[in-house]
C-alpha cells in the first residue's frame, strides 16, 4: 500500500498540492504547496509563507495511509 501511494505521488512531483494534516484535538492544518521530492519513506512539500519566506515540510506515506494527512492532488487534464 505504501508503495502505491509513493508511485502515485511520483507522478505529481513539481505540481501544486493541498495538504490537510490532523494535528489532534480537532485541529486541522491546511496548507498548499509544491510537491518537491519523494523519498522511500517520506515526501517533501515546499510551502510559501508570504512573498519572501518558504519552508519545507515532510510527511510519511504512513500518515496518508492512516488518514492523519489528506492530500488533494491536481486533477489530471483529460
Amino acid at each position: 500500500m505504501l508503495d502505491d501511494i509513493r508511485r502515485e505521488l511520483d507522478g505529481h512531483v513539481g505540481e501544486k498540492i493541498r495538504v490537510k494534516a490532523n494535528k489532534g484535538r480537532k485541529k486541522i492544518d491546511e496548507k498548499e504547496g509544491v510537491l518537491e521530492k519523494t523519498y522511500p519513506h517520506i515526501f517533501v512539500v515546499r510551502i510559501e509563507e508570504g512573498s519572501i519566506s518558504e519552508r519545507r515540510v515532510s510527511y510519511s506515506y504512513a500518515d496518508v495511509l492512516t488518514e492523519t494527512v489528506e492530500l488533494i492532488l491536481p486533477e489530471s487534464a483529460s
